[in-house]
């Protein structure tokens, strides 16, 4: 019965401690709701995006009202005039409706203004024929707060990808720095193990009294050894914590209960092709869509330069009673030129705008060889780093044989003290190697996913 318990026991225990492990999930996950980088980005998007409500705004309708009154005078007489204009989404014109009516007694110069009882209904239209007729500064603005928005939503993608690899790299540093620390751990308490049993033979008179000196120095050395470790270890999730957040978005504090038995896998970047990889690179879309705004820019430069024909169509009918000629509906044509004599701002608009667009193509080609060339070197770096640290891992193996073997011949009198020392320190830094190794596999992993540009796998949804 009381071995029941104590496995139970044990079993609860242990189920705690797996619980409590910290893991890259859980890290990633907190890092993409909570870091505050990834929500700086967020609201720099919501305000591209009300920018482009705004600019959507230079196509609102607008209601315009005016009313007059002449009490005194001769002409006594008053007059209201409502009208509705919306811009149009398709040419640089515009479409209006009105309605005025007025009363009393008008000058001969003032006829325009005389309406029958009812008033006068009236609506026209204004179209452009040349400059402003394919691009305007409304549309033009219009599209490049869409880029913008565009732009900042790529942002967005960039920096929570670069946030993410630095939350994994973050972590596997801690994992690292824990599992150093471990390591010198295990080697101090092999070192006071030892201590006790040199300390009983040199009472019996089996091992001399400087053996166990030179042990006590043995044990103040890698005393310091994990100390300095342990320091590096609360560095490291210092660094962890600006990633580790909890629900509210406070920093959390990695324990060394946290740490993970053993190295864990990291990131899984997906298989992809390089053709395929350029064309989601957030980066490079960013570059396009500059390069595309830089062309806006040069096409309204070049509708500057057209002349200004616009056209004007309107039609119009008054009721009620008052004067039989104006009771009759009308219609009304009319064109309006205009040219600008000298073109220096549009023709140095245009030239700049050009330029821009030139610059902009040429950092995109660039841009694309440097990440072919990265991808290529970084898929190289993740197979080495692998084979490193599968040859890591076989020489730990080799070496943690060793020392125990040593060991053994020490216990039965058949080794010396140097030895056995130097097969345990041998053993140590061949685990250290291998921590060095995992870790290298792992970030460069990481760093491939980021360059992959894989959201998925960097804990993004």
């Amino acid at each position: 019965m009381i071995r029941a318990l104590i496995a139970a026991c044990a079993l609860l225990v242990s189920q705690g401690a797996l619980a409590a492990e910290l893991t890259l999930d859980a890290v990633l996950r907190a890092s993409a709701r909570h870091q505050p980088l990834v929500l700086e980005a967020m609201a720099r998007q919501r305000a591209a995006d009300a920018r482009t409500l705004a600019a959507q705004g230079l196509f609102d309708m607008v209601f315009e009202t005016e009313a007059q009154a002449r009490p005194l005078g001769y002409y006594d007489n008053a007059l209201a005039d409502v009208k509705l204009t919306r811009p149009m989404t398709n040419n640089g014109g515009q479409v209006y409706g009105g309605y005025r009516i007025s009363a009393g007694r008008f000058a001969t110069y003032d006829g325009k203004n005389v309406t029958n009882g009812l008033g006068e209904v009236r609506a026209g239209a204004v179209f452009s024929l040349l400059r402003d007729r394919l691009v305007d500064e409304r549309r033009t603005k219009l599209a490049q707060a869409e880029g913008d928005a565009a732009i900042a939503d790529l942002d967005r993608v960039m920096v929570a990808i670069g946030v993410q690899r630095r939350a994994a790299d973050a972590y596997q540093q801690w994992v690292a720095a824990g599992l150093r620390m471990r390591t010198y751990r295990d080697l101090l308490d092999l070192a006071r193990q030892r201590q006790a049993s040199i300390e009983r033979q040199v009472q019996l008179g089996a091992r001399p009294a400087m053996l166990a000196v030179e042990n006590r120095q043995n044990i103040v050395r890698r005393e310091a050894l994990l100390v300095r470790s342990e320091q590096d270890l609360a560095v490291a999730a210092q660094a962890l914590s600006l990633f580790w957040r909890d629900d509210l978005g406070q920093p959390i504090v990695a324990r060394g209960e946290d740490l993970p038995a053993a190295f864990p896998d990291g990131v899984a970047p997906r298989l992809a092709d390089t053709t395929t990889v350029l064309a989601g690179r957030p980066d490079l879309q960013i570059l396009l869509a500059r390069v595309q705004q830089a062309q806006l820019r040069g096409d309204l430069a070049s509708n500057d330069m057209l002349p200004k024909l616009d056209l004007r169509v309107e039609a119009a009918k008054d009721f009620g009673p008052g004067s039989p000629t104006r009771a009759p509906g009308e219609v009304l044509f009319g064109v309006r030129l205009s040219m600008p004599l000298e073109q220096r701002a549009a023709r140095g608009r245009l030239a700049e705008a050009q330029a821009d667009a030139d610059a902009l193509a040429r950092r995109l080609r660039l841009a694309e060889q440097q990440i072919t060339a990265d991808l290529a070197s970084l898929r190289v770096q993740v197979t080495g780093a692998e084979r490193l640290a599968t040859l890591a891992a076989d020489e730990a193996q080799l070496a943690r044989r060793m020392a125990e073997a040593e060991r053994r011949r020490f216990a039965l009198g058949a080794s010396d003290f140097l030895p056995v020392n130097l097969r345990e320190e041998a053993a140590a830094d061949a685990q250290l190697r291998q921590i060095d190794a995992l870790y290298r596999h792992a970030a460069a992993r990481a760093e491939l996913a980021a360059s992959l540009m894989d959201g998925a796998s960097l804990g993004l949804e």
